[in-house]
């Protein structure tokens, strides 16, 4: 059973409802039609009902089952309009700004994530809007978890015939949202990528703090940076099995380790790569995605106060079937 469907199979023990604020897309059409049909989540599309069901009924998918709710029509307006109002006024928020923003369907679908009594579990949004159009209303009105730092952002990188990780699966972070991350801010992206880990592949994380240099083989601002992160991870979780600074190989390949980096605790077994940078983080996934036509999902949040998470524009229909999925699993206790 491959990585995702194991992850479906966990998300139909206990099934959750998701919200998708870009129900006119058809790539988020698409994959209603394939969740709702493989029975692993409930859906909400929030969003103009004439314009969903035609783009529907045009292209000939099923959507039978899911939720429309249209912000402009909806009984939740006015409720939302108040509470959106109550969680920003402090920071500057007016009634009228309120009440434009509310008809967003990314604004809208948050508040339905905030508010209790909607039931709702998980949004899954990004495949029309940026990221920073997602998860800006997220942390306007979800905020951060309890003892987080810092919101951060992964992949889950599913490499076909690999020896390497876990059977070929990684977690890339940050991967799709901290530009430029000093050792405090990696340190806490290391603890979080160790969790989202343990919670969706259910093995020990093994986590690499990655640079171009191995155990001081060349010395600059840049490796200093990833060896103080080591050092502070280490030191804010003694019991997490993380070693660095580490080349690429070094970290993954055994062989390599005990050339390179003998005695290190990873043994060339890691499954958690931690990119220096947004630069390397996004290049390296998009890198394996490409050319070793790797399965990647994401960009998965981590340290959001509910399951929120952010696609590539470039998704299609299975990718975000397969957040989704992720998503239901984040949302279980």
């Amino acid at each position: 059973m491959t990585f995702i469907e194991q992850i479906k199979e966990r998300a139909r023990k206990d099934i959750k409802t998701i919200v998708l604020p870009e129900a006119t897309d058809i790539r988020i059409l698409k994959a209603t039609e394939k969740v709702l049909k493989e029975k692993y989540a409930k859906i909400i599309l929030v969003g103009n009902e004439e314009e969903i069901q035609k783009q529907a009924k045009t292209n000939n998918i099923s959507i039978e089952g899911a939720k429309i709710v249209d912000p402009e029509k909806s009984d939740l307006y006015d409720k939302y309009v108040d509470l959106l109002y109550n969680l920003r006024k402090e920071k500057g928020m007016t009634i009228e700004k309120a009440k434009e923003l509310v008809l967003n369907p990314v604004y809208f679908g948050m508040l339905m994530l905030k508010d209790e009594e909607a039931k709702v579990d998980g949004l899954v949004s990004g495949a029309v809007h940026s990221t920073s159009d997602t998860l800006r209303p997220a942390l306007q009105i979800l905020k951060t978890a309890p003892n987080t730092k810092l919101v951060s952002a992964f992949f889950v990188m599913v490499v076909p015939d690999c020896k390497y990780g876990k059977d070929g699966v990684f977690i890339f972070a940050d991967s799709g949202l901290n530009e430029n991350p000093n050792p405090d801010q990696l340190s806490e992206i290391a603890i979080s990528s160790a969790k989202s880990f343990k919670q969706l592949i259910g093995k020990e994380p093994k986590v690499a703090m990655l640079s171009y240099s191995t155990y001081g083989s060349a010395h600059s601002e840049l490796t200093e940076k990833m060896i103080e992160a080591t050092k502070i991870t280490k030191e804010k979780a003694p019991d997490l099995l993380v070693d660095g600074e580490l080349q690429l190989d070094a970290a993954i390949i055994p062989e390599i380790a005990e050339s390179k980096a003998k005695g290190s605790p990873l043994k060339g077994e890691a499954n958690i790569l931690i990119f220096p940078n947004l630069d390397a983080g996004n290049i390296g996934y998009k890198l394996v995605q490409r050319l070793g036509k790797a399965e990647a999902y994401g960009p998965l949040c981590q340290g959001i106060a509910k399951p929120v998470n952010d696609l590539s524009r470039g998704c299609n229909s299975d990718d975000v079937a397969g957040v989704i999925a992720i998503t239901a699993v984040q949302a279980q206790k």
